[in-house]
């Protein structure tokens, strides 16, 4: 049996999230070797006594084989954080999900990614622009991300397709249940043409407070963020707060200062975000010029396993080469050749003289 069925099997586990299931992997060193864990090594990982307990029940009560069979059986693929071809945009996020389960299949070109979120109410206007948005970005190759629920979401993915391009949508329940009821259609053209994806179970109902976390996701796996139209109470704004706090661009469409609808992306754009007023606001922050000849230095300078130890040195907080040096242990000589090479291939990015940040 693939290691898979251990990490699904975790993810069913309730109390196991990603910051427990990181310490298990960490005294464990492998989904497997952590589901089969001794007591003692479960507490050597600070599982307090109710994730305990929980997990304990659940390993008398859930087969990783089984797990793994039925995802096998549904045609979905399960990517985990152990996997080369997991999302790298999302690995860097706090609270990346563990296991992703993927209806249809992510390609490396959906790092180039923007999401267009909004209201479920969306106004003549505000549709108008998520097609626009939507359409013009697919044209551009750019993928776009959004969450398929009713109004801007919809007509966003729904642009993008009929576009000719990709698109992404991010469920908050299993991928075999799709929510809303009518889009299932949408969502079958989507794995078609792009993919639907979930880190909840299969058979996860679409439970209120699944959407929030959700979101997380919707913005790990962009570069950006637009909020087409949404009212001050709109779950969209909780998307462009997980923006925010991953380092992605907010974007936001205005609106009429009259219109209830558009509050809150008009209070967006008073606390700082960006004001989207045309597709080419947006091409110009992507620079797809520059995307395209980072593409072509990865396709024509191999892969480095230093460049991925380096890598892990650097967040979205500035590091001075000199302490690259020391936490890596090569030379300084050393560390700047990799680090050009990696600017190349825009893995990461100077900051300041002498200082580089990863980008994402």
């Amino acid at each position: 049996m693939t290691h898979k069925g251990y990490w699904i099997a975790f993810n069913k586990v309730p109390g196991i999230g990603p910051a427990r299931l990181a310490a298990l992997l960490e005294v464990c060193g492998t989904a497997e070797a952590a589901w089969k864990a001794s007591i003692q090594q479960l507490q050597a990982a600070h599982l307090d006594r109710r994730t305990l307990e929980s997990l304990l029940q659940a390993r008398r009560q859930i087969d990783p084989e089984k797990e793994w069979q039925r995802a096998q059986g549904a045609g979905i693929q399960v990517l985990t954080w152990a996997d080369a071809d997991y999302p790298e945009s999302l690995r860097q996020i706090d609270g990346a999900p563990p296991v992703l389960y993927v209806r249809g299949e992510l390609l490396p070109d959906d790092s180039l990614a923007v999401a267009l979120v909004g209201t479920r109410r969306a106004s003549a206007y505000g549709r108008e622009v998520a097609h626009r948005l939507g359409a013009e970005l697919a044209r551009s190759r750019v993928t776009v991300v959004s969450g398929l629920a009713l109004g801007i979401d919809a007509v966003a993915h729904k642009a993008a397709l009929d576009a000719g391009g990709r698109t992404i949508a991010v469920l908050g329940s299993g991928v075999d249940q799709v929510y809303p009821l009518q889009h299932r259609q949408l969502a079958q053209a989507i794995a078609e043409r792009g993919a639907v994806v979930s880190e909840y179970p299969l058979g996860t109902r679409p439970e209120a407070n699944n959407f929030p976390p959700r979101n997380r996701i919707i913005s790990g796996l962009s570069r950006a963020v637009v909020i087409v139209e949404a009212g001050l109470r709109s779950g969209a704004l909780i998307t462009a707060s997980f923006a925010a706090d991953q380092g992605r661009e907010v974007f936001a469409v205005p609106g009429n200062i009259l219109s209830p609808g558009s509050a809150g992306c008009n209070d967006l754009i008073r606390q700082g975000a960006a004001p989207l007023l045309a597709t080419s606001d947006l091409l110009e922050f992507l620079n797809l010029t520059a995307w395209d000849a980072q593409q072509t230095a990865r396709r024509l300078v191999p892969p480095d396993p230093l460049e991925e130890r380096l890598l892990s040195y650097l967040s979205g907080e500035p590091a001075h080469i000199d302490e690259l040096v020391r936490l890596s242990a090569m030379s300084a000589p050393q560390v700047s050749s990799l680090l050009a090479v990696m600017e190349l291939k825009g893995m990461v990015r100077q900051a300041t003289p002498l200082s580089y940040v990863k980008s994402y």
